[in-house]
């Protein structure tokens, strides 16, 4: 099974979200299962200098102008990578989709249109000589390979296409389609457009053959209005195309028995080193010596967390004797409010910006407790990363957040299956009674470890959603 994994970011080399700890887990796990996978990227800078052993795969003309573009074959995160080198669309500092002051670069449509060309071009095995069985293209900046090879026509790999967030959707002018080398009734209701504009998530719903979610709770969400983002009418009309395949956790990273980051491991057998990590964590932080539980953030600071709800509740947290422990970036709004919060209440409030791979660790291990309280939630992996750590998840019933963290309630706890906190309305008061019952678990440090130890032996490895996307792929093959 000859697989091409078309995406634009991997960890540790370049890193803006979860999807880069996806790409650097899933392509192993796959091939540990005996696919041939292997990755399709632009050659941002960063990808560049972690790639090894680069050499030349081919050097072709694209229709999006400029010098030629060279195909590299190199290891990336141990798998074999294609890197697609056009310097004057990828050489350029920092994030590779916004610009320093936050503004999408203004050639992003050709930018990913020819990420999605190039691994089009695969289908006839031109590159390399290596011609994939499938393409699985993801999120909307690889949204327009299905269509490529759509417009290709005759033998040609099955596409894949998976949504990470349906609400990035690589939207642009009208205008903009006749630059992208497409036949012109791509643009077209049945197509690339989308209330008049050009939209590469579209694309991919619409071309490719096969289409999954990162978890099954998003996948039946997406075809519902309240959380389809427009796209929820084709997505039921495809219904029986959809899919959704729960993300993992890449355990010789994550593990609190082998983290490296951490001021002492520990594992649900044995698990005194988390009150080391919670003291060592307050430390670092600034936060008060207390008796109270901690809880922690790691996110991206924009309204989908839900992180203005959190706002909503802190004084009531820190009423209870509870502590705050923050890191994250985003809306710059949410980012002062945040600051503000660590100024009015010092020693119990710690809000650190940005974003720092080593104090996510720590924090998570640290923590008591990790909110997210997602308004939507496609999987979510900070939660899963906290159950293995025992710092107990408190989510919003959306999602992979509902698929992996079970209420504890009396009867989940008595039952040994309760895993964190769940509440159901995005609202103040939904988030408020949730935190009350964290608290009122907390006063019983009995049924608080019990809880604990029944999250961190839960088991999100890779292997199940590796064997499920090799079931999928066997399904499509006889279209390859």
């Amino acid at each position: 099974m000859r697989v091409l994994y078309v995406s634009t970011e991997v960890f540790p080399a370049l890193k803006t979200g979860g999807l880069a700890d996806v790409n650097a887990a899933l392509p192993r796990a796959l091939r540990d299962a005996g696919a041939d996978v292997r990755l399709l990227l632009p050659a941002f800078p960063a990808l560049v200098c972690a790639a090894q052993g680069a050499r030349s795969a081919v050097r072709m003309d694209s229709p999006f102008g400029g010098a030629s573009t060279r195909v590299l074959l190199a290891q990336l995160a141990g798998v074999p990578a294609y890197l697609i080198d056009a310097e004057e669309f990828y050489a350029r500092p920092g994030n590779p989709y916004v610009d320093a002051a936050g503004r999408e670069w203004p050639d992003n449509h050709l930018r990913f249109a020819l990420l999605g060309w190039v691994a089009a071009r695969f289908a006839d095995g031109s590159i390399d000589g290596w011609r994939p069985d499938i393409v699985h293209a993801h999120d909307w900046h690889a949204g327009l390979a299905p269509a490529y090879l759509a417009a290709r026509g005759g033998e040609r790999p099955a596409s894949v296409f998976t949504v990470h967030n349906l609400g990035y959707q690589g939207e642009f002018a009208a205008e903009k389609f006749a630059d992208l080398a497409l036949p012109r009734d791509f643009f077209s209701m049945h197509g690339l457009e989308f209330h008049g504009k050009v939209n590469f998530m579209k694309a991919g719903l619409h071309y490719a053959d096969r289409i999954t979610t990162v978890s099954p709770g998003y996948a039946r969400e997406i075809q519902t209005p309240e959380f389809g983002c427009g796209m929820d009418g084709l997505l039921r009309s495809r219904a029986g195309a959809v899919t959704g395949i729960l993300n993992g956790v890449d355990g010789a990273i994550w593990n609190p028995a082998t983290d490296a980051n951490l001021a002492l491991r520990y594992d649900w057998k044995n698990p005194e080193g988390k009150a080391r990590c919670k003291a060592s964590l307050r430390s670092a932080l600034g936060l008060a010596d207390a008796s109270g539980p901690v809880f922690g953030v790691v996110s991206r600071l924009t309204s989908q967390k839900g992180l203005d709800l959190v706002l909503g509740i802190l004084p009531e947290l820190v009423a209870c004797g509870a502590q705050l422990a923050m890191l994250g970036a985003g809306e710059p709004e949410l980012e002062s409010a945040f600051q503000a919060a660590q100024a009015r209440y010092p020693g119990a409030v710690s809000v650190r910006l940005g974003y720092d791979e080593i104090l996510a660790h720590q924090l998570i291990a640290g923590s008591d407790v990790l909110l997210v309280p997602s308004r939507f939630e496609p999987c979510g992996l900070t939660q899963m990363y906290a159950l293995a750590y025992g710092s107990l998840p408190l989510v919003r019933r959306v999602g992979g957040l509902a698929d992996t963290v079970r209420d504890a309630s009396t009867e989940n706890v008595a039952a040994d299956i309760a895993t964190g906190f769940v509440f159901t309305e995005a609202s103040i008061a939904g988030l408020h009674g949730a935190l009350l019952r964290a608290v009122a678990l907390w006063s019983d440090q009995g049924q608080w470890a019990r809880v604990r130890r029944a999250a961190m032996q839960q088991n999100f490895g890779w292997e199940s959603a590796a064997r499920l996307y090799l079931e999928l792929y066997r399904e499509l093959r006889p279209l390859a």
